[in-house]
């Protein structure tokens, strides 16, 4: 009688599954128009009010919002004393070109930027880049922000961000360059990674992000499969989990340097397609072979490295590439 398998055990952790709120009863949650009425600041509250007044800025109004009853202030400020968070996306030339165009045609910004208090001075928005630069190219003078005195809201730009959807390199980009900016906070520096997963969102990403940050042009879309399944939050201090994001970033770096030696043996012999990275990546990794607990990355990448090496393009036949899928070459 045969026996099964044990299953592997690689020391990995599963992430925890992804909670979503259950569907509240009606009008149970929060407060009601009447109780979001503030008639005084303090706190937070105050210092925002103060930054606002000492940046030439003009307070409209303040209110409790009416979810999480948090303070948040209605603003216009000075254009010139507010820039984005330093760990933004690039912006888009064709999008906050568009932006301009239609706020040129109302000549109405309705929908103002969501900003926190800037560390020196000034003001950051996680929200509103492109509205900012818009209203920049339109040679505005002031613009109107939802100031939110609460600064850690700046590391939820993921969560935040609504204007244009992220691409795997953008989001992976913003997520390193929080990474980056937490790690200049001793304090921060010391805290385990995996306090910070609802900023940074996935794993995957900080590893995804530091190959960006060394080759804007890395296709992460092939391999974002396989590290997103086996990349965890670290319970290691966040200033030493970066260096194991480092080092898979290296091996991902130099596992795709080794596919991209493939995919020209493929291309002189004639084979033409975009999925061709997606395809040859699918040939050299191991985990759809494997069944149950998978091994660590560490050892998935080294494996699909050996095999990229050791890769014969002699036996692929143009009908293999017929079945191939995955992101195209082109997708980020």
């Amino acid at each position: 009688m045969a026996t099964a398998k044990p299953k592997r055990k690689s020391g990995l952790k599963r992430a925890p599954a992804k909670r979503t709120p259950r569907k509240a009863k009606p009008g149970t949650r929060g407060l009601l128009p009447e109780q979001c009425r503030l008639d005084s600041l303090s706190g937070d509250a105050e210092e925002a009010r103060v930054r606002i007044a000492r940046e030439g800025g003009l307070v409209v109004g303040a209110y409790s919002d009416p979810l999480g009853k948090n303070a948040l202030l209605l603003a216009i400020l000075p254009i010139e004393r507010i820039e984005p968070t330093p760990f933004q996306r690039d912006l888009s030339q064709a999008h906050h070109r568009k932006l301009a165009d239609v706020l040129d045609r109302t000549g109405m910004f309705l929908d103002p930027v969501i900003a926190v208090t800037a560390p020196e001075g000034g003001f950051w928005t996680p929200n509103g880049r492109h509205r900012l630069e818009a209203m920049r190219r339109l040679g505005a003078r002031a613009i109107t922000a939802l100031i939110v005195p609460k600064r850690e809201v700046a590391w939820q730009i993921l969560a935040l961000n609504t204007e244009k959807a992220h691409n795997l390199r953008e989001k992976s980009l913003e997520v390193i360059r929080i990474t980056r900016g937490l790690l200049e906070n001793a304090e921060d520096a010391k805290r385990a990674e995996n306090q910070f997963s609802f900023y940074l969102e996935e794993a995957s990403l900080v590893t995804l992000g530091v190959c960006y940050e060394k080759s804007g042009k890395f296709a992460g879309g092939a391999y974002n499969p396989i590290v997103r399944r086996l990349e965890r939050f670290s319970e290691e201090p966040l200033s030493k989990a970066i260096k194991a994001h480092e080092k898979h970033a290296d091996m991902l770096m130099d596992l795709d340097a080794r596919v991209a030696e493939v995919i020209a043996k493929l291309k002189a012999r004639g084979f033409v397609s975009p999925y061709l990275r997606a395809f040859v990546v699918a040939r050299v990794n191991p985990l759809r072979w494997i069944q149950g607990e998978p091994p660590p990355l560490e050892e998935v990448l080294k494996t699909m490295r050996e095999r990229a090496a050791k890769f014969n393009t002699e036996k692929i036949k143009q009908e293999d590439l017929a079945t191939a899928g995955g992101a195209p070459d082109t997708e980020d």
